[in-house]
């Protein structure tokens, strides 16, 4: 049986539009990315430094402390967000919508954000396939217009840090690119693209895995996250992309103590979220970010190999990054979600997991409460058993035994976490502008 869901499409660019997602094709009058408008297309270019194989923190880093020529975030992916913000390209302005800390032990921020929500016919999805073949006859991003696009990200050819305000797309080499998402859910929020002109589907591979960890590592601050959303978890664009935003303020799963259950031979640790509604598993460590990089891909390519939907976070300027198999949209379809909860009109995807709570109605921002969230969280978390056996997958896939006293010790009603690990990061100064005063506790 085909597994469906309805649910609105997020608009993520301006030109995500009905006759496009119903595959009409033709010529398209802007300036796209698309080849009938990319060649002779010039954006400003971030050529990254790549790592140096040291087995020091700086490592993990991807850099040492050499000044860039323009700082990452807050200059460029800030700066240029900014602008777009100025010029009208976003269909709201999210600096405006309410946001509050939800009273309680895990600390859950709820936003209200009205203009996410489209009067708009819902749209059927597949949720039973993980993977599932790139379709250029729907919107994907090489139909978003030039002026969405912020700068090109790439590894750097002579081993060192350096921008250009303006340089050619290389249309053969297919360069990856950040651009804006016009229907935000937070400041900065941007879209990471790899490779775009290869028009990849949403699987993770190691090469663009490690490019996100890299854009994490550049921007510097904890508070500047990147999440992926797999196809069944509530990615609706069958693109491959990453989404980041910055949000000055601690997620709850940044803060939940976890278990270290397992150690990779490179250093790579793996730990288990302890009391958080959704269970999930922790990597950190590693000799290079390469090593942490590929745990984590592999772990994933696993998942998505095994038809297993799932969501990532990477968290601490990509130091530490969480994975989530889930199932909400199995249950959605399946008809074993309550309508209570279905009203919310919420689609638990990587920012709620992860204890950002995006609300649609005024009345779920009212009456938001840390058991509400909780009990919606629950319903995307796989079940102790099925969480174990998807565990086991990814052990064999990267390798590791886990510590089998750890897990007996997790069935224990009242165990004490072995490795407690809380959200440790130096906290810096928050980024200037409108961003300063975003959540209100």
């Amino acid at each position: 049986m085909m597994l469906r869901i309805k649910r609105v499409p997020t608009v993520v660019s301006n030109y995500q539009k009905e006759e496009v997602e119903e595959g009409r094709v033709g010529g398209c009058g802007r300036n796209c990315l698309n080849k009938c408008c990319v060649q002779g297309a010039k954006f400003p270019l971030y050529a990254f430094k790549k790592e140096k194989e040291v087995p020091s923190d700086k490592a993990l880093l991807g850099h040492e402390d050499v000044e860039p020529p323009v700082p990452f975030l807050d200059s460029l992916l800030l700066g240029e967000w900014e602008d777009r913000l100025q010029r009208g390209l976003f269909r709201y302005d999210v600096t405006a919508c309410e946001t509050k800390v939800i009273p309680g032990e895990c600390g859950f921020i709820a936003q209200l954000n009205e203009g996410r929500h489209l009067k708009k016919r819902p749209t059927e999805f597949r949720v039973d396939k993980v993977l599932q073949p790139f379709d250029g006859s729907k919107f994907n991003f090489t139909k978003v217009g030039q002026e969405e696009v912020l700068f090109q990200f790439e590894a750097s050819e002579d081993g060192e840090t350096q921008f250009l305000p303006s340089a050619p797309l290389d249309v053969d080499s297919s360069p990856s690119v950040v651009a804006i998402n016009v229907s935000p859910i937070e400041y900065g929020h941007v879209l990471l693209i790899p490779r775009i002109l290869e028009c990849l589907p949403q699987r993770i591979d190691h090469a663009s895995f490690l490019l996100a960890l890299y854009m994490a590592s550049e921007a510097g601050n904890p508070y500047f996250r990147l999440g992926y959303n797999s196809l069944g978890a509530f990615a609706t664009i069958n693109h491959l992309h990453f989404q980041a935003y910055y949000l000055a303020v601690p997620f709850p799963v940044e803060k939940a103590l976890t278990r270290k259950i397992a150690a990779l031979d490179n250093g790579v640790n793996v730990a288990e979220l302890a009391n958080y509604p959704v269970r999930g598993l922790v990597f950190e460590g590693g000799s290079t970010m390469q090593d942490l990089s590929n745990a984590v891909s592999d772990s994933c390519i696993c998942l998505q190999d095994n038809n297993i939907p799932y969501n990532v976070l990477i968290s601490d300027c990509g130091k530490r990054i969480f994975l989530f198999p889930q199932c909400y949209a199995e249950k959605q379809a399946l008809g074993e979600v309550s309508v209570e909860l279905l009203d919310t009109q919420v689609n638990p995807a990587v920012w709620e997991i992860s204890g950002h709570m995006v609300l649609k109605r005024k009345k779920d921002y009212e009456e938001a409460s840390e058991e509400n969230a909780w009990r919606l969280l629950a319903e995307v978390s796989l079940s102790e058993e099925r969480f174990r056996e998807v565990s086991d997958l990814i052990f064999e896939a990267i390798s590791c035994s886990v510590d089998d006293a750890a897990r007996s010790l997790l069935d224990e009603p009242n165990a004490e976490p072995l490795g407690v690990t809380v959200f440790a990061a130096t906290c810096p100064n928050t980024v200037g502008g409108k961003n300063d005063c975003l959540v209100l506790q």
